[in-house]
């Protein structure tokens, strides 16, 4: 039996990078599935890509929308989505062929939820990124044993190195967060998590995530907006290792979670500051140079005693033959 798949795909102003997104998700080998991609009041020529590709695929169903957000956006995929199982993929990435048939077959036993490896896609280079060392079904509270060693780690925040179960987010209610506008999708696992038993474990990379400039600068959050996010986000945790009776005895270690977190928040803000300082032109790289190779001249005169002004050797007149 194969179960239908929902894939939910919010975008907006996606159209240097979509194409590549839906030819990834019509190409996979897992053919019964269903693809939502919604977008989100897109202002470039986004939707005209879309409504070609609907025409080419039925499995393709496109949502055209006023700009609300990413929360939203998933929000309104979810309550359309007709799947036993849903995955959410990001407009900037891609999947292999088969990522969708792997997390079915990771779903066939008495797991709820399945979490795989990715590939991190920065510039041409790609690196594969994980973090549990095993590969199978492993249960809940060995699940948040891991976590706790990192809990910070996208591997554990990101929702399109998963697949989730429909059943459960209905029955629960579960969706995204409209008072948070980043980290939602954290959120939303450690919410699922307290009605999971088991989580299937897959090594193999199974996304191509894109790390870009734009998603970078979404990261740079002022420190007020920082502090409200991560207490939100400290409930969650607390409250799913109060259901697996882990809070008491790991208390320190779960507070770490907010030093984990504001380091990993640094080093997304140095990344986009390492990436705006590529991006200078030679130009004012030449002028900088130039500056400072003026200053140690102008401290090596002082040093020796030169004049300010030196007059220039007058020209020589060339005599008229």
């Amino acid at each position: 039996m194969n179960p239908l798949v929902s894939i939910i795909v919010p975008v907006y102003n996606g159209e240097k990078v979509i194409e590549r997104c839906m030819r990834s998700l019509i190409g996979q080998s897992y053919e019964n599935i269903e693809i939502i991609i919604l977008n989100d009041g897109s202002k470039d020529h986004t939707m005209q890509i879309l409504n070609k590709y609907a025409k080419l695929d039925s499995r393709i169903h496109v949502v055209d929308k006023p700009n609300s957000g990413v929360s939203d956006t998933r929000n309104q995929g979810l309550k359309l989505a007709q799947g036993e199982l849903v995955q959410f993929v990001d407009s900037d990435d891609w999947l292999p062929s088969d990522a969708t048939d792997q997390l079915v077959q990771g779903m066939r036993g008495d797991c709820e939820m399945v979490i795989c490896d990715y590939n991190r896609v920065v510039d041409n280079n790609i690196i594969v990124k994980g973090h549990i060392p095993e590969e199978g079904p492993i249960s809940r509270t060995e699940f948040a044993l891991y976590m706790m060693k990192a809990p910070a780690n996208y591997y554990y925040g990101v929702l399109w190195n998963k697949m989730f179960r429909m059943d459960i987010i209905r029955k629960y209610e579960l969706d995204f967060p409209k008072e948070i506008d980043w980290c939602e999708d954290l959120r939303f696992n450690l919410e699922y998590l307290q009605y999971v038993k088991h989580v299937y474990v897959l090594q193999k990379p199974l996304y191509y995530y894109v790390l870009t400039k734009g998603s970078l600068a979404q990261s740079r959050t002022d420190l007020i907006d920082n502090l409200r996010v991560r207490n939100f986000l400290f409930e969650q945790y607390k409250a799913l290792y109060e259901s697996l009776d882990l809070y008491e005895d790991n208390k320190l270690r779960i507070r770490s979670f907010y030093i984990d977190f504001a380091r990993d928040k640094n080093k997304q803000i140095k990344m986009i500051e390492g990436i705006k300082k590529e991006e200078l032109s030679r130009e004012a790289v030449m002028g900088a140079v130039k500056d400072r190779i003026g200053d140690k001249i102008e401290n090596t005169k002082q040093k020796l005693g030169v004049p300010e002004v030196i007059s220039k050797p007058a020209k020589r007149e060339r005599k008229k033959k």
